[in-house]
């Protein structure tokens, strides 16, 4: 049995799958996922689980050199937003507009669906390297 905090054996592989500068998108549960992205759905009913402990967890495990969140996050939900700021620290953010985002997601290894109900509360991940 795997000793570190991410036990989903999906989002592990995606972890475990990236390279440098490959992404992996997580999610609120209306985010249109692409056909050819796969999904890694998680969601077991409305705000279970949240968006943040489902990042947290993922951040505790991947290595992030940059992220992406959707412009709109600023005014929908800036207590999101400020979660996400605290949470990641002085890795550089870039915003792109949601429209852009929902593209984006055709590049992500995956993209993990949680059951968060706030908008706009998504996330693009660009791995960074341990070396």
């Amino acid at each position: 049995m795997r000793k570190t905090r991410v036990i989903n054996s999906n989002i592990s592989k995606a972890i475990s799958d990236m390279g440098h500068f490959d992404t992996l998108a997580i999610g609120d549960a209306g985010m249109p996922v692409p056909n050819d992205t796969e999904k890694i759905d998680i969601a077991v009913e409305a705000g279970l689980p949240g968006f943040m402990p489902v990042l947290e967890n993922v951040l505790s495990e991947l290595e992030v050199q940059k992220i992406y969140l959707a412009e709109e996050m600023k005014t929908a939900n800036p207590d999101q937003l400020q979660r996400v700021k605290d949470l990641v620290g002085d890795t550089p953010i870039e915003f792109i507009a949601h429209e852009q985002m929902k593209k984006d997601l055709s590049k992500s290894r995956a993209f993990v669906r949680t059951g968060e109900e706030t908008p706009y509360s998504n996330i693009i991940l660009e791995s960074g390297v341990v070396f």
